[in-house]
């Protein structure tokens, strides 16, 4: 009857497919031994553990001091933001804080005061180490959504940055893109970066305030509304490519581009109802341990995974010392309902262990490290086994890790990127303004020319003063007398001596056509 007991119990969470145990002692005809099985630890709160910057310097609100109004009285501004002053500062930490029921609080920006220039705030989350998304990420704003805002995503610890979802209440005029809904993804598009309209149109800062990326819509594409067929949603995580690094992160970034405006556009007569305020950042995942796993914990500042599978480092993402027989893997959530576990094998490296995907039939055995090496990869790979691409090439998907193109060079545009390195989906790190995957493309407000530079006027934002007119939004051209970037500087203001010349040149030049013409009636 114990047995039986004891059976229930060992079976129970693995009918449950949570891959919540990662070994078993059984007995065999040969004695005891470990039994191991893929697991992953269970989803948390990820801001708990998370390092919060804002930039650029300067964007919070309170230094100095600002006052400030709201949509719904834009004209009574007696609210103020003081960073001296802790009943009236709004810095980012209060983005992760617990709030008092009724009472909310909130990182805020400062006002849109030098408005036409762009308000522009970036929030950067960082954990230092890889997660895995399990639910939706809710961004809470306080008196209105941005209009136009991006979400940003980085494998590598924030050095190379990729879109991940962008928001706009005219997807096509902000973004060059067709609003489109997740809802409407199919299985080979779940992993697609979409351009929303859902949660940036004005609907009244007391109705809606929440703003999402929708992971739970994207697993419902496999696993049901209800998201009781995870069976399935584990199948394709493991079987399509892409799909599992697409929840993959170790840093998001928030890039605010344009404030609320009120259903309307801006009216430059009250400047101080536009402006940034999040009161809640909500990140529910788990550390990637890549199934070698099923404990996370917070150790030394960062998120740390205890490895299990004979596997060692923070991801768990190679094998400890002396148990190389065979290269590293992954566990695996197939074959149902218990995974395969990849664990590292015990015993030396062998000299003639030589892996190397094809990419190269040399190997060198490196004693003091008890590895074996290739030498010389070819077809632009490098790695002990030739399993990785060169700097300036990335991974090519669609071909296996034996393949002679398994990596394509990354063509990063020269004047747009910061280097010609790329990260694994082959993105590009660019300059600031650029955008795309070469770095070939401008963001709103921007204009190409060997590179990205600020638009200095357009028809929308900046427009030119005294009826000057904007020039491939590079320049402003002005009318006579008046000068500036905008035109807004008037050529005869005060004792302006080019003033008087221009007018006496002005004098001087039609008192010639006008002799002239006298002289030509008197032929007559």
């Amino acid at each position: 009857m114990l047995c039986l007991v004891a059976l229930l119990l060992h079976c129970l969470p693995l009918a449950m497919g949570q891959y919540d145990i990662c070994k078993y002692w059984v007995s065999t005809d040969d004695g005891p031994s470990w039994e191991f099985y893929a697991c992953q630890p269970k989803p948390m709160q990820m801001k708990d553990y998370v390092t919060v910057r804002v930039d650029p310097s300067g964007i919070t609100c309170g230094d100095p001091p600002e006052r400030f109004c709201t949509h719904e009285n834009p004209y009574l501004c007696s609210d103020e933001c003081d960073a001296s002053n802790p009943d009236l500062a709004h810095p980012p930490k209060l983005m992760f804080d617990k709030e008092d029921e009724g009472l909310a609080t909130y990182w805020q920006s400062v006002t849109w005061s030098r408005y036409p220039e762009p308000l522009l705030a970036n929030i950067t989350l960082s954990w230092n180490k890889s997660i895995e998304l399990t639910d939706d990420i809710v961004v809470t704003f306080e008196y209105g959504r941005p209009t136009i805002m991006m979400l940003e995503k980085s494998l590598d610890n924030g050095r190379t940055w990729h879109p991940y979802q962008y928001y706009a209440d005219d997807c096509m005029e902000a973004f060059g893109m067709s609003a489109r809904k997740v809802r409407d993804l199919s299985t080979i598009s779940a992993n697609r970066v979409i351009c929303t309209e859902e949660y940036s149109r004005w609907a009244g800062s007391k109705k809606e305030k929440n703003v999402r990326f929708e992971v739970r819509d994207r697993f419902a594409i496999f696993a049901g509304q209800d998201l009781r067929n995870m069976d399935n949603l584990y199948t394709r995580l493991e079987s399509a490519k892409g799909l599992k690094d697409f929840f993959t992160a170790t840093d998001l970034r928030m890039r605010l581009l344009r404030p609320a405006l009120g259903g309307t556009y801006v009216q430059r007569e009250n400047l101080y109802k536009y402006f940034y305020a999040v009161s809640n950042i909500e990140v529910i995942g788990r550390c990637k341990c890549n199934l070698h796993s099923n404990l996370c914990s917070f150790k030394e500042g960062s998120l740390q995974c205890e490895c299990e599978h004979n596997t060692t480092g923070q991801d768990c993402s190679k094998c400890k010392k002396n148990f190389r027989t065979r290269s590293w893997r992954a566990g695996s959530y197939l074959p149902l309902p218990n995974g395969s576990p990849n664990a590292c094998s015990w015993g030396p490296a062998a000299a003639n262990n030589c892996e190397c995907y094809g990419h190269s039939n040399r190997c060198s055995y490196i004693d003091f490290l008890n590895v074996v090496t290739c030498v010389s990869c070819k077809h632009n790979t490098r790695g002990q086994h030739c399993q990785h691409c060169r700097l300036g090439f990335y991974r090519n998907s669609s071909a296996e890790l034996d393949d002679e193109n398994v990596c394509i060079e990354c063509n990063c545009n020269q004047s747009g990127s910061v280097h010609d390195r790329c990260n694994e989906t082959g993105y590009c790190e660019c300059k600031e303004g650029a955008t795309g995957p070469k770095c070939d493309d401008c963001f709103p407000s921007y204009y190409w020319r060997r590179g990205c530079f600020p638009n200095v006027c357009d028809d929308e934002l900046l427009i030119c003063q005294n009826g000057g007119t904007c020039s491939q939004n590079q320049r402003c051209i002005c009318p006579v007398g008046y000068k500036g970037v905008l035109c807004e500087q008037s050529k005869c203001e005060g004792e302006n001596k080019d003033c008087d010349s221009a007018s006496s040149s002005y004098l001087s030049l039609a008192t010639f056509l006008c002799s002239a013409l006298l002289l030509q009636l008197g032929h007559f």
